[in-house]
């Protein structure tokens, strides 16, 4: 499938989102993702800092980053480098948790209603599940998260960071939310093939939600400033989060309905 195929999917993807009905559904998975993660920041999130805070102290960060902030006239923020970079080692977690809502109570949706109203004809193989869509999602979630500590370190050259993390949430996205766009009108070989098939175009789309998101959470990191505004942001950015995910679910919906439909009518015997 071109890109033409892609343009045509977004075009499909920002009619649907416009219906009255998937602009409601941005609620249940935000209000889920809200509740986990005002009990993670109630019970977790001073302990998080304080660890923070620990292993600064004991390894001497705070002076290295004391003089970098000094020689950039900003020493006066060198008390938020803890909580920041707290908020930072949670942020991939917060965007997983939108992201596993929307797989598991966004998507059936998304899939019944783009499935009924473009791809009627288009038999249902069901090749997926709730568990098999859990168990996908985790896994592609720790090997993200392995790669992601590991070129932690790049974030410091800009460069490059600008151009590995978009790719590293683009893949994660791509991966939890084609399963569930798949899940039920392909069997799970169709899915390995138009997984291996059209990676790039999965990935390019996975990518620009990615950029698209990262808005929310620079409006998160931004809690730093005040800890009294930090739930309302923390609120905020979730559900941004899940409004861009319910679009790139829309959007992965259209283009791997299109493409499953094109991959049949090339496997018949003609």
């Amino acid at each position: 499938m071109s890109i033409a195929q892609i343009g045509l999917s977004w075009g499909r993807a920002v009619a649907s989102q416009l219906h009255i009905r998937m602009l409601m559904l941005t609620f249940l998975p935000f209000f889920v993702a809200l509740l986990i993660w005002c009990v993670v920041m109630w019970f977790g999130m001073q302990a998080l800092i304080d660890f923070v805070q620990q292993w600064f102290n004991a390894h001497n960060t705070f002076q290295s980053a004391g003089e970098i902030l000094a020689m950039l006239g900003l020493f006066a923020f060198k008390a938020m480098v803890a909580p920041l970079v707290a908020m930072w080692l949670l942020l991939p977690l917060m965007i997983f948790t939108a992201l596993l809502c929307i797989g598991l109570f966004a998507m059936p949706t998304i899939n019944k209603h783009v499935g009924s109203r473009h791809y009627p004809d288009l038999e249902q193989r069901r090749g997926g599940s709730v568990i098999g869509s859990v168990w996908f999602s985790m896994t592609s979630f720790l090997l993200f998260a392995a790669v992601w500590l590991l070129t932690l370190p790049l974030t410091l050259f800009p460069v490059i960071s600008l151009v590995l993390q978009p790719l590293l949430w683009g893949w994660l996205t791509y991966r939890v939310i084609v399963y569930d766009a798949l899940a039920a009108h392909a069997d799970a070989e169709e899915r390995k093939a138009l997984l291996r098939q059209h990676r790039w175009q999965l990935l390019f789309i996975g990518t620009v939600a990615g950029l698209v998101g990262a808005a929310p959470g620079l409006l998160w990191l931004g809690g730093v400033v005040s800890v009294l505004f930090l739930p309302l942001m923390a609120g905020v950015a979730i559900w941004i989060y899940v409004l861009v995910f319910v679009f790139t679910g829309l959007w992965f919906q259209h283009y791997c309905l299109a493409a499953l439909e094109q991959h049949r009518q090339q496997a018949e015997p003609t």
